[in-house]
């Protein structure tokens, strides 16, 4: 049909396995009902709608026919192209599992990181400290490192995400910022009180690059980790400078490192 878009399972299969999408539409496969798979997989049924959506936007075409209401209170079956994305999936674990196998105690966990790929130039390893709850939407708060007891950053997202991702205390993740969310700004004696929300991280200017719509601003915290943001244009920010990272939690994505 002309203006149908492609078909893409590389974009549908592009997350980790563990983000439960798949096992959801597996599910679905197995029992012809939205319903039962969330039962199934561990997560609402608004949550297992989402996943359904979100795959169905990523693929480009539908993968599930829903049947609304019925005297069997309607159902879902795969489309062709749902049972397709399933044998990708499966294809793509067994080489994907080959492949780890193969290079296991050589390339470390850094080779898993590298598997997430995005614009996003900000990019930090952490582990979920703890989840607070608000309301439909849940603040995630990441550590550096397991155990540690200050947040180094905090996420905001919706409760379905936290189900479909997993998401519990001391889980590995990836937290991924854009430079252009991170307005950095000179660092001075009187700190702001803090806020909830919004990350104030001290660090050290490494790299200044001036620029008309602001200067663009590489730096490095406490602990050797690199971030990239912008100040005001004409900052005067220069190497070595003390500045201070605004990070709010709405701009913070979180990820699942595959591996």
């Amino acid at each position: 049909m002309p203006g149908t878009p492609p078909v893409s399972f590389a974009g549908a299969l592009s997350h980790d396995m563990a983000d439960k999408r798949i096992a959801i539409l597996r599910e679905i496969g197995a029992g012809g009902s939205i319903s039962q798979a969330a039962r199934a997989v561990g997560v609402s049924y608004k949550a297992a709608w989402q996943a359904l959506d979100t795959l169905t936007n990523l693929a480009g075409t539908p993968l599930v026919d829903r049947a609304v209401g019925g005297a069997g209170g309607g159902g879902a079956q795969l489309t062709d192209a749902g049972h397709q994305l399933l044998a990708a999936a499966d294809a793509m674990a067994e080489a994907r599992s080959a492949v780890l196998a193969r290079w296991e105690g050589r390339a470390g966990p850094a080779a898993a990181r590298l598997s997430v790929r995005t614009s996003m130039r900000n990019q930090w390893p952490c582990t979920v400290q703890r989840l607070e709850p608000l309301g439909q939407i849940v603040r995630v708060h990441l550590g550096r490192a397991e155990g540690e007891e200050v947040a180094f950053l905090s996420a905001r997202i919706t409760l379905e995400s936290v189900e479909l991702l997993g998401l519990a205390p001391g889980l590995a993740v990836q937290a991924l910022c854009k430079a252009t969310a991170v307005r950095v700004e000179r660092a001075g004696k009187d700190m702001l009180p803090a806020e909830p929300g919004i990350c104030r991280l001290p660090a050290r200017a490494v790299r200044v690059v001036r620029g008309e719509s602001g200067d663009e601003v590489s730096a490095e915290l406490d602990g050797g980790i690199q971030m990239v943001g912008f100040a005001a244009p004409d900052s005067g920010l220069r190497a070595g400078s003390r500045v201070l990272l605004v990070v709010e939690d709405n701009a913070v994505v979180i990820a699942l490192a595959q591996g």
